[in-house]
């Protein structure tokens, strides 16, 4: 397979990067973990691709008033691996060992992905858990407020996202993530995170065209809370589709019973 006829271009700074997406239909290549496959099916076709792996400053994993800044080209293995990021946000460093294969989050960005939007990814789910904002060439916007449907975002043409804002988990904070895949490194087909403090957090990622948090759901949980009540709530919040990988009930179920076990886990860690 081979991917349609592009121009290229490898900008050196981010107004230049922007300059060029002006009044083209032009993509940003950063890992190329997603994009290059699109392109490669002929799912794509754009005319230019702008290349910014090589622009500086965008590669980065710093304090932020307890929490973290992250530049918008760093690599998922750098999460994955990044003491900071185990230290301050567990479920996120949990997740990452679920992301396709090491070659792939040796590649990937966590730019790419959130940008990219697809519903079985773990990195838009992690970030509307952990109310994440992404800040751009032109704002900031609040991670609820970016995914508008399966792959398609709030960023305009000729805007590019630079940096993810996590603000910092209260002290004693519990967390779970529990995925489901048919086999290590495939696109989940269900999975749950979980943050459990002064309130709970429950984000669903496959079972909605964009990773859903489940407010129903998480108003029955309280530190008296029947678990197995709150996971019934939570199967009955999604809708999901059927497709040919599972269908609508066995997606449904598989909520129940990921969403159970990850509120089980962040109980006995907040404990």
């Amino acid at each position: 397979m081979k991917p349609p006829a592009f121009e290229y271009l490898a900008p050196a700074s981010l107004d230049e990067a922007v300059a060029a997406l002006a009044g083209q239909d032009a993509k940003i290549l950063a890992g190329g973990q997603s994009l290059v496959p699109m392109l490669n099916f002929r799912l794509l076709a754009p005319p230019l691709l702008v290349d910014i792996t090589r622009i500086p400053g965008l590669d980065y994993i710093e304090d932020w008033d307890g929490g973290l800044r992250i530049g918008a080209l760093t690599r998922h293995y750098t999460l994955e691996t990044s003491p900071l990021v185990k230290a301050r946000f567990p479920v996120l460093h949990a997740a990452m060992a679920h992301v396709a294969h090491l070659a792939i989050r040796n590649r990937g960005t966590i730019g790419g992905s959130l940008c990219h939007g697809d519903p079985a990814a773990e990195l838009p789910g992690l970030a509307l858990l952990l109310d994440a904002h992404l800040k751009t060439t032109k704002r900031t916007i609040p991670v609820a407020e970016f995914y508008q449907g399966a792959l398609a975002t709030a960023l305009g043409e000729d805007e590019i996202l630079t940096e993810i804002m996590l603000p910092a988990l209260p002290t004693g904070t519990g967390w779970g993530f529990e995925e489901f895949a048919r086999r290590a490194g495939d696109f989940a087909l269900t999975a749950v995170g979980v943050t459990v403090g002064a309130e709970a957090r429950i984000v669903v990622i496959g079972a909605h065209e964009t990773p859903m948090r489940l407010p129903a759901a998480e108003a029955l949980f309280t530190d008296r809370a029947d678990i197995a009540a709150v996971a019934e709530a939570a199967r009955d919040e999604v809708t999901p589709n059927s497709d040919l990988h599972a269908s609508a009930d066995y997606r449904r179920h598989l909520v129940e019973v990921l969403t159970r076990r990850a509120l089980t886990a962040a109980w006995e860690r907040a404990a």
